[in-house]
């Protein structure tokens, strides 16, 4: 979406940008936005809109009928108003080191226990991630969380580009879930974390692995046959 600016700058935390169209009085979209629509396991970003000195804070933000959609508090603006937004940083941030993270350890269940990926959620307080796997070893679990914190202490830079849809799709294993985006997708973002894990994505990430801190485990679960969960944090 040319329009998300989020897309090519995660620590983008202030924008101007201009109402493209009000629903209800608090469904507000714009030209431009940096604020995040909740999906792909990342909650929405939020922050607030300023127009003529008013704050208009933004409690949520969706994807509806390919346009951002943010909700706002109170009523007040209109089509055509030109607004500055600021992003709640220390919100989005956290979200970023719990995103990439996912993505380390979602790399090394599967490389050291041929674990797939099957779903997750990021939260503020503990993050989610669900994988197959046969046997629920928390030992094991323990290990593949120390060989997750060693690339994190590597300080890998994060490399975001994009890639024709056809060209994508020719690497193995890089997005678990590109065989079902809309053919109109053409060009796939693709994050990459070099030497640990490529995958196609559109959420906020780290510039570095360094950032994340340190991974822990918070607890895990077995939620039937093949079937883990495992809830993480990074401090």
């Amino acid at each position: 979406m040319e329009n998300a600016l989020y897309m090519n700058d995660s620590y983008l935390k202030e924008f101007d940008a201009k109402v493209a169209s009000v629903k209800d009085d608090k469904f507000i979209v714009l030209d431009k936005t940096a604020f995040y629509p909740s999906g792909g396991g990342q909650p929405n970003d939020a922050g607030i809109m300023i127009c003529n000195g008013e704050e208009y804070p933004v409690v949520y933000v969706g994807k509806f009928d390919g346009k951002i959609s943010h909700e706002v508090s109170k009523p007040g603006l209109k089509t055509g108003d030109k607004v500055n937004c600021r992003v709640d940083w220390e919100r989005r941030y956290r979200l970023m080191r719990m995103h990439t993270a996912a993505h380390i350890i979602g790399a090394i269940l599967y490389k050291e226990a041929g674990a797939l990926y099957t779903g997750n959620q990021l939260g503020l307080d503990k993050s989610r991630i669900d994988f197959s796997l046969d046997v629920l070893d928390r030992e094991k679990i323990q290990q593949y969380l120390g060989m997750a914190n060693e690339c994190v202490q590597k300080s890998v830079d994060v490399r975001i580009y994009y890639l024709p849809r056809e060209e994508a799709l020719k690497i193995e294993g890089i997005v678990k879930l590109a065989s079902i985006m809309p053919p109109e997708v053409k060009e796939l973002r693709i994050v990459e974390i070099p030497g640990i894990d490529l995958q196609a994505d559109g959420g906020t990430q780290v510039k570095n692995t360094s950032e994340i801190g340190q991974i822990s485990l918070v607890a895990i679960e077995n939620k039937g046959k093949n079937n883990r969960r495992m809830y993480y944090t990074v401090d």
